[in-house]
């Protein structure tokens, strides 16, 4: 048990040791811009969900309309991904090793997404873990937890293979956490307060997720 609980600080203190040049870098720039398009998609398919639907966009699409340029750009700067699309999981990739993205994939998956521009946002994902997996270093690991043998799989991808994958599978593509309604909501919060504190709180609770499902998904 405590073999164990070291291993996981060690994991958690990884995750949370982005350096001030990490934060400042390309993909961390790029990060925020496409975490904030995450962000108003979940509003907008907040818009198109019944009153008594689905929590998490009650909570997330009333709190981000009454949020400030500012107060968004804070939401946003987030240390990882805020939507996913099974990044961790093998069984979404490795059939694509030797097959052509055309061919049926192992399981179907339920749409979470449904308004129209999901689907550009779905090609953006998609681009963006890409990259990061073709860079060779701890970034998809970082940012969207995602394990070596899937940031192998999905670095062996052509762009063709990509472009096309996001094209056929954009509802891979979901909120992290869709369950954890209170993690949502304390980031949300804390970015319309811009109190520093509690913004850092709510990022390194995220942090802390993130690496315990990178940790899970390793070992499996």
């Amino acid at each position: 048990m405590v073999l164990h609980r070291e291993t996981e600080d060690e994991i958690v203190g990884e995750f949370a040791n982005l350096d001030a040049a990490s934060m400042r870098s390309e993909a961390f720039d790029s990060l925020v811009e496409l975490n904030e398009q995450c962000l108003e998609l979940l509003a907008d398919q907040a818009l198109v969900q019944p009153a008594h639907g689905n929590l998490l966009l009650r909570q997330v699409g009333e709190i981000w309309r009454t949020l400030s340029e500012a107060g968004r750009r804070r939401a946003a700067a987030c240390p990882y991904l805020l939507v996913d699309a099974g990044f961790s999981d093998p069984g979404r990739w490795q059939w694509l090793q030797g097959q052509h993205v055309q061919e049926p994939s192992p399981a179907p998956y339920a749409s979470f997404f449904t308004v129209p521009r999901a689907s550009a946002v779905a090609r953006q994902v998609f681009m963006y873990a890409w990259h990061l997996a073709q860079a060779k270093d701890t970034s998809a690991q970082l940012l969207l937890g995602m394990p070596t043998h899937c940031t192998q799989m999905i670095s062996s991808c052509t762009l063709p293979q990509i472009h096309q994958l996001a094209e056929r599978h954009p509802e891979w593509m979901r909120p992290r956490w869709p369950t954890k309604v209170k993690v949502w909501r304390e980031l949300l919060l804390a970015a319309a307060s811009g109190e520093v504190i509690a913004l850092e709180n709510a990022r390194m609770h995220g942090v802390q997720l993130l690496a315990a499902e990178f940790r899970a998904a390793s070992l499996r």
